[in-house]
């Protein structure tokens, strides 16, 4: 392909540098209209726990609703990409050593997953409307296997004590305990404080994983 092929028209500018061409003034312009539109939606569902319109985004971040409609679909798929970005930001911290007390291991993972529920509580709860939308219930469903894989490797010693069903049946019981939804109804419904939340959340933990659990191996 020639040169004259790659470079941009209208009144795009571009110059050749070690023989690739350097992202254009107008690609630069369109990328921060596209951040600016991501970084305004975040921030109205970080105040209201709601998904905002395309009209309201569009004011907050001194945009055109066509402009807005230049990077996005629709509102749904503004969304998602949010939702994307919104996990990118998250330091997701790594799994404990199953090497700990069990003690230090139910109060870190308890502490863990609830500072990261508490930074995407209004992105669950605006996502209501959006429940049945794919890329949601894919990654979803990601962030929950995730979780179950780290259940597993931080609580292998007290899971090498069990038969394969018994084990299936205790990660599942974790994952539904201290789910996003769980935290959700501790801190939003029944309105508990950070740190009550979180001691509910090790009681019920070192409660499952107790040594007197059925299916343990004699």
């Amino acid at each position: 392909m020639s040169e004259t092929a790659v470079m941009p028209r209208g009144d795009a500018v571009a110059e050749m540098v070690d023989g690739m061409v350097r992202t254009d003034g107008r690609n630069r312009r369109a990328a921060e209209t596209r951040r600016k539109i991501i970084e305004a939606a975040k921030i109205m569902i970080a105040e209201t726990s709601e998904a905002p319109t395309v009209v309201g985004v569009a004011r907050r971040a001194d945009v055109s609703v066509r402009s807005v409609f230049q990077h996005f679909r629709d509102v749904q798929s503004l969304f998602v990409t949010v939702v994307d970005s919104v996990r990118a930001d998250l330091v997701i911290p790594a799994a404990t050593s199953s090497s700990r007390p069990l003690e230090a291991r139910v109060d870190t993972v308890a502490r863990n997953l609830a500072q990261l529920y508490d930074k995407v509580v209004p992105l669950k709860v605006a996502a209501g409307q959006f429940a049945t939308h794919p890329g949601l219930i894919e990654r979803g469903r990601d962030a929950r296997l995730q979780a179950r894989e780290s259940t597993f490797e931080t609580f292998a010693p007290e899971f090498a004590m069990l038969d394969g069903a018994a084990r299936e049946e205790l990660a599942d019981a974790i994952g539904s305990a201290l789910s996003l939804d769980a935290w959700i109804v501790l801190r939003r419904r029944d309105g508990l404080s950070f740190e009550r939340a979180v001691a509910v959340w090790k009681r019920t933990l070192t409660a499952l994983l107790s040594q007197d659990l059925p299916g343990a191996k004699a």
